[in-house]
């Protein structure tokens, strides 16, 4: 299997105004991803609002990506395609090989959880089972699924059973059980660290890839990050991830993960808001919002949109 290198970018999904998917903005993001350097997009992940998409929503959006990254090997899109529901995980899966995707990723069962390992595992293998020759993903991400097993558990149970297994989505921040999953088998599967507050912490460990949201509107910032640490300047590593840390903070404060989205307006492509259950900003506090990104000197690392992007040129 393939391992990915670089920045994977977890786009946010666009709405309209009126709460409905609007894939025509699509193509544009794809375009802004690319230019802002990004190796892929993991797309109706947390941050693309998966699990608060409807089965055929999720479809569309799939669609909309494969259409745009069609050919082009350099960019890599993998889909979640769920968790609780397995049957339509299943559906999901089988749609993403017709349509050409690079992967698909499936996280825990989060209301009826698997009692032990062994069961998530046997959920894992119905998912990736559906279509066999295409790289399959785990997503571990028990701060929202409640799900957390060791990692390194469910690789030692998988590994021989499951041959289109390619890695682990990895977002937590037990970087011994990271670090062992790094290592099982000769670096046999594809760790993709998933937290962007410590990507440096992830690095020095060993990892290669990321996903993450903030690789959507600060990728200068980590490839600043990556490129400091890659050439031995730890100082400027540790500022560029302290500058992260800072941006990230920003997203507690107001609120959580519909700020993603009100730095996607700061950098030009308005993905519309977040459905319910999630807050999204007052038109007062994108006002705050925006004083505190300033502040921060967002501008200097913020991903660049050009007018280009925003046609088919």
């Amino acid at each position: 299997m393939e391992h990915l290198e670089g920045l994977i970018a977890a786009p946010f999904t666009p709405m309209h105004s009126d709460g409905s998917i609007n894939p025509e903005l699509i193509p544009a993001y794809y375009r802004f991803l690319k230019a802002n350097g990004n190796t892929g997009a993991f797309i109706c992940g947390s941050t693309g609002e998966g699990v608060s998409l409807t089965l055929e929503e999720k479809k569309i959006i799939a669609n909309a990506w494969a259409d745009c990254a069609k050919g082009d090997a350099a960019f890599k899109v993998i889909t979640l395609v769920g968790g609780t529901c397995i049957a339509d995980a299943i559906v999901l899966t089988k749609h993403a090989r017709e349509i050409g995707l690079d992967a698909v990723a499936f996280t825990a069962p989060f209301y009826f959880r698997p009692a032990n390992v062994q069961m998530l595992a046997a959920s894992c293998i119905a998912v990736a089972g559906a279509a066999p020759d295409l790289p399959f993903y785990y997503y571990h991400i028990p701060v929202l699924t409640g799900v957390n097993f060791p990692m390194i558990s469910l690789l030692e149970e998988l590994d021989g059973q499951l041959p289109n297994l390619a890695g682990i989505k990895y977002t937590h921040e037990d970087f011994m059980d990271f670090l062992s999953c790094l290592n099982f088998r000769e670096n046999k599967y594809d760790m993709l660290w998933g937290r962007d507050e410590n990507l440096l912490a992830a690095l020095a460990v060993g990892a290669k890839g990321g996903v993450g949201s903030t690789f959507n509107y600060a990728a200068p910032l980590y490839h600043e990050l990556i490129d400091a640490y890659n050439n031995g300047d730890m100082e400027t590593a540790r500022k560029k991830q302290q500058q992260s840390i800072d941006m990230i903070a920003l997203l507690g404060k107001y609120g959580g993960i519909a700020t993603g989205k009100a730095y996607m307006k700061l950098v030009g492509l308005d993905c519309g808001q977040f459905r319910l259950p999630v807050k999204n900003l007052t038109d007062e506090q994108f006002t705050l919002f925006k004083k505190d990104a300033e502040a921060l000197g967002f501008r200097e690392f913020q991903s660049q949109m050009v007018n280009e992007l925003l046609t088919n040129k």
